[in-house]
């Protein structure tokens, strides 16, 4: 018969083995580094609906829903962020000069190629535009037609590019609750459905990105009378339904208008994902940036 002592560091032993096994089959989540607020005191600042952070995590290139392209310098302590520096800010253009105004300005999502490249999506005009960085002018990709039936506001909301320079799109509304969200992919010169992703519950893309390892991530976003909620869901397009899983998400009024979304690696080796709000141009909403571990 053992004693009292040994009984008990059996139990404690069987709790860590509980425990672990627990923790190791846990589902992949997002866990908290990083809440930030930012603010520039002038009026093109807010409305933040794209974003890219580079490599190597000290930077990150921003456009906002008026068609202003930022870049920023993200300062840390740590690996925390502490702020955003600006670097610098100009005004999206035309293909001739001119710059970008009402409905041709509302950009919406970002997404940067890994030899540099950059494109923006748009709603009301709906349309993907190559950016150049250094000037700010942008020059159509491929034929507008695939997206003519989207409806007047819910446009291309979110844009990602793959690993092997896909260049991919959603817009933010399906057409029925019941309808999935048609992801188009542009190679070879044209626009093509790649995968129906399925709509659950009120939720409706805002934000895309891939990781370093080819898997799709959506952000996502619900409206509510006590404030936003978010979501994040990833997908793998070789698995079987897509590979969906949740990784998060959020009750009404947790953090503000979380609309952009990048995912990159840091030199420790976690994979990150760095979230911005869109304010509005609101006294009442904040520019909030987040920044998550990505566990699996």
């Amino acid at each position: 018969m053992q004693s009292g002592a040994g009984q008990l560091t059996l139990l404690r032993l069987a709790l860590i083995l509980v425990f672990t096994a627990g923790w190791a089959a846990a589902d992949p989540t997002l866990r908290l580094v990083s809440n930030v607020v930012w603010d520039v005191p002038e009026d093109w600042f807010g409305g933040f609906s794209g974003a890219e952070v580079h490599a190597d995590g000290s930077r990150i290139v921003l456009i906002t829903d008026r068609a202003f392209l930022v870049k920023a310098r993200i300062a840390r302590e740590g690996r925390a962020i502490r702020t955003l520096q600006l670097i610098d800010v100009r005004k999206l253009t035309h293909a001739d000069g001119p710059e970008l105004r009402d409905a041709y300005g509302d950009a919406e999502g970002l997404a940067m190629s890994r030899d540099g490249q950059a494109f923006v999506s748009f709603e009301r005009q709906h349309r993907v535009m190559r950016l150049d960085l250094e000037s700010g002018r942008t020059t159509e990709v491929g034929p507008r037609g695939a997206f003519a039936d989207l409806q007047e506001n819910s446009g291309l909301e979110a844009l990602a590019i793959d690993n092997d320079g896909g260049l991919y799109t959603l817009p933010e509304r399906s057409g029925a609750v019941a309808r999935p969200f048609p992801l188009h992919v542009f190679r070879d010169g044209q626009w093509k459905v790649a995968a129906q992703i399925p709509r659950r519950g009120p939720f409706l893309p805002v934000g895309a990105d891939f990781d370093d390892l080819g898997r799709f991530y959506l952000l996502e976003r619900a409206a509510t009378p006590l404030g936003f909620r978010s979501r994040v869901r990833r997908f793998d397009f070789d698995q079987p339904e897509l590979g969906e899983v949740r990784l998060w998400r959020t009750g009404p009024g947790r953090y503000d208008n979380l609309e952009a979304i990048s995912l990159w690696r840091s030199t420790e080796g976690f994979l990150r994902a760095t979230m911005i709000s869109d304010d509005n141009f609101l006294s009442i909403q904040r520019t909030q940036i987040l920044e998550f571990d990505v566990l699996d």
